[in-house]
């Protein structure tokens, strides 16, 4: 395989695809096992996106490269742009708590690589099998919207959880950089639009940024909830590690075509989001502080960097 760091496999987890038949010549897998790669003889690779939901899927993996002069960045905005995950694995463990009825319920170290970096229902269904298998994930959504709606509007009135959303070290002068440069910026995250804009909004107050609307090129959420008697938009079984919110944010977003997939990088801390940007065609570039190295990703990325002055060296 060409990747490295990942766990050979005999075959795929769906059996679909068994090494040295068909001309498969390796299965190998992530640490976090939520991916799975398929080479065959003829050098083409497929990547299988388990769910959590029961809608796995077939990716092909394309060749990536940086091809300078950049046409464009794509950024991750949880752990990337601003620091929160932290805060949203305690609205992830709030959920739970109130699932069992236990007000002191606790999550285990082992389950962060599973409440982080995927969507929220994916969050969800991982608590409710481990912790409370007699509940359903749609119970758990309506624990989950009623801790988020209280949680952001406090934050919003200024009464909030401090430190609950904390721009990354670097992010500003990053990101004028680039605009000087003539790079587009597009935002890509897998949070719903309810919870994703409020926390933009206060990191760009933090920063002193003025309107993250006027400043970002693209900005793409995994949308709005689906609730009893509303509209909701795709986004539950569409976000990282499948490619789809950064091919929309390049393709749609900001114009630009497939063919000139290699003059866009994305950059992104979580291993959903390395797998997301790899499947989209452009090349990952990791970042620090996230779960990447835990996830057993680092290997996907084009490049590993610790912080922001790093990769802004890499792509001048």
């Amino acid at each position: 395989m060409k990747f490295s760091d990942l766990i050979a496999l005999e075959k795929t987890c769906d059996g679909a695809f068994v090494v040295g038949a068909a001309g498969v010549t390796a299965v190998e897998t992530t640490a976090d096992r939520k991916v799975e790669f398929v080479e065959f003889e003829n050098g083409t690779v497929q990547a299988l996106v388990k769910s959590a939901m029961g809608y796995p899927a077939y990716y092909p993996v394309h060749d990536v490269k940086i091809e300078k002069p950049l046409k464009a960045v794509l950024m991750d905005l949880d752990g990337t742009t601003v620091h929160s995950e932290h805060f949203w694995i305690w609205i992830i463990e709030k959920t739970t708590a109130s699932l069992l009825g236990d007000p002191n319920f606790k999550l285990e170290a082992c389950d962060e690589p599973h409440v982080s970096g995927h969507s929220v229902s994916e969050h969800l269904q991982y608590c409710v099998n481990k912790y409370c298998p007699e509940k359903s994930v749609e119970e758990a959504r309506t624990w989950y919207f009623k801790h988020t709606n209280f949680e952001m509007n406090e934050i919003m009135e200024g009464r909030g959880k401090k430190g609950a959303f904390t721009p990354s070290p670097g992010i500003k002068e990053f990101l004028c950089e680039l605009k000087d440069l003539g790079v587009k910026i597009g935002l890509v995250t897998s949070g719903l639009y309810e919870k994703a804009w409020p926390e933009i909004l206060d990191a760009f107050k933090t920063l002193d940024m003025g309107d993250p609307k006027e400043f970002y090129d693209a900005i793409i959420t995994a949308g709005h909830a689906i609730r009893p008697g509303e509209p909701g938009t795709l986004g539950e079984l569409s976000p990282k590690p499948h490619p789809w919110l950064y091919a929309e944010t390049a393709r749609v977003g900001l114009g630009i075509s497939f063919e000139d997939r290699h003059s866009v990088v994305g950059i992104e801390d979580s291993g959903a989001g390395i797998v997301s940007i790899l499947l989209a065609g452009f090349a990952p570039i990791g970042i620090g502080g996230g779960n990447i190295i835990d996830s057993g990703t680092k290997g996907l990325c084009t490049h590993y960097e610790e912080n922001f002055e790093q990769i802004l060296s890499l792509l001048k």
